[in-house]
């Protein structure tokens, strides 16, 4: 359910704040009142009300003087409506000027206080960007970049379509998507848009109505789904869907519709996989790690051997975030020091070369100076080696062929960490 806005009301005369505080009340607004400007301004101190219902006349500091002073501090990012009884043009217009949204002139008929009110909040929704985080997936360059096009999407006021590989986190991109005073309807599948899909988008009316997995939806729920897509912004519903199927291979196999495929594909956003973005892998494994054992003060990432840290950075993870979850909530249960031999145990097949891909050189890589890029992908380089041979520096320096003095050098040039085996002390 929504949470109200709140609408501050500054006026001298206790008779108007009472009498609009109980109209705005019963309307369903939240209501702050303001006897004069010295309370507006300390209120606003504090907080910011989604929309401020200011009087021009009161005795400390006239209105317009206020609307001055709170555009000159920055803090005029609310919508402000002024209200006098015996104004003029020349005021009003002063007051628009300065920031003022409109101006209502006293006694305020209920029908023009309401449509001003509604068409004051819904333009200061329009022109507050949105911002979304995705944090709780990392903050690797990706999903960055996954960050600024679901923000493009939603300032475009698109449907918007994840996708990626199971587990690279579609549920915590679509919640991202929520504002904290907006609805949030999840449909378990699509039996509800054959029903009475209007009935869906009045329940997610100025909120999220979020559809997972819609390779899975048959043709008639796909049918539902089209049939709201030209109705979201007369209600102005954010449409999210996701899908981990390939639907491109669905609609040409004839199980998904190709002309609604082609809507949604304009709002597509990739999910990177963890291989993607490995340096998002050691803090996600911090932050599971603390979650699955609350009692332990230990931090995982002081705890780990290198060689362990190494062989789970680089590790394939095809289960992405899911995967790596499972892998912590088993670590958990560990008692006494987790070894590298432990890590490659429950990782298995993951922990494979054989299943491991290579890292992609990236046109990021064409972006760099020579000798940045030389160290980057020495950087790659050496952390696949290190994973593969499981940090045993004689068979490493061997494929690497270099010394195993000039390779302990070359680690410590690129700053990449290692642990020191008994047999691995380097020649003198």
């Amino acid at each position: 359910m929504a949470i109200a806005k709140e609408v501050l009301i500054v006026d001298d005369e206790v008779g108007i704040r009472e009498l609009l505080s109980e109209i705005l009340q019963d309307e369903g607004y939240r209501v702050a009142l303001a006897e004069n400007a010295s309370e507006a301004r300390a209120y606003r101190q504090r907080q910011q009300p989604a929309l401020v219902l200011l009087d021009i006349w009161m005795p400390d500091t006239d209105g317009v003087t206020l609307l001055r002073e709170w555009g000159a501090n920055g803090q005029l990012t609310m919508p402000v409506v002024m209200m006098s009884g015996h104004g003029t043009i020349e005021t009003a217009v002063d007051a628009t000027k300065i920031g003022a949204f409109d101006f209502l002139e006293k006694p305020i008929g209920l029908q023009k206080l309401l449509s001003t009110i509604a068409r004051a909040l819904k333009s200061a929704a329009v022109q507050e960007p949105r911002r979304v985080s995705l944090s709780a997936l990392g903050a690797s360059p990706p999903i960055r970049e996954s960050e600024r096009a679901l923000e493009s999407l939603l300032a475009a006021r698109r449907p918007i379509l994840i996708l990626g590989e199971a587990g690279t986190g579609h549920d915590l991109a679509a919640r991202a998507m929520q504002t904290a005073e907006a609805p949030w309807v999840a449909l378990a599948g699509g039996n509800r848009l054959t029903a009475n899909p209007l009935a869906l988008l009045e329940e997610a009316r100025e909120g999220v109505l979020y559809c997972a997995e819609i390779g899975q939806y048959s043709k008639i729920e796909q049918r539902g789904l089209a049939f709201l897509l030209p109705k979201l912004d007369k209600q102005n519903v954010t449409l999210v869907c996701t899908s981990t199927e390939p639907l491109g291979n669905l609609a040409a196999e004839g199980k998904f519709d190709a002309a609604l495929l082609s809507q949604l594909s304009v709002g597509t956003v990739m999910l990177p996989p963890l291989r993607k973005r490995r340096e998002d892998i050691p803090p996600l494994m911090e932050r599971l790690w603390r979650d699955a054992s609350k009692d332990d003060p230990t931090s995982l990432l002081s705890a780990l051997p290198p060689a362990a840290l190494t062989a789970l950075t680089n590790a394939y993870w095809p289960g992405n975030l899911d995967h790596l979850a499972s892998f912590i909530q088993n670590l958990a249960l560990v008692r006494g020091e987790i070894t590298a031999e432990h890590v490659k145990r429950v990782l298995g097949e993951a922990a494979s070369p054989n299943t491991q891909p290579a890292p992609e050189i990236t046109a990021r890589f064409f972006d760099l100076p020579l000798r940045e890029a030389r160290e980057a992908f020495e950087r790659i380089y050496f952390e696949q080696l290190l994973g593969r041979e499981q940090s045993n520096m004689s068979k490493v320096a061997d494929r690497a062929g270099l010394e195993r003095t000039h390779l302990y050098r070359k680690l410590k040039q690129l700053n990449i960490r290692f642990s020191r085996r008994v047999d691995d002390t380097p020649p003198a």
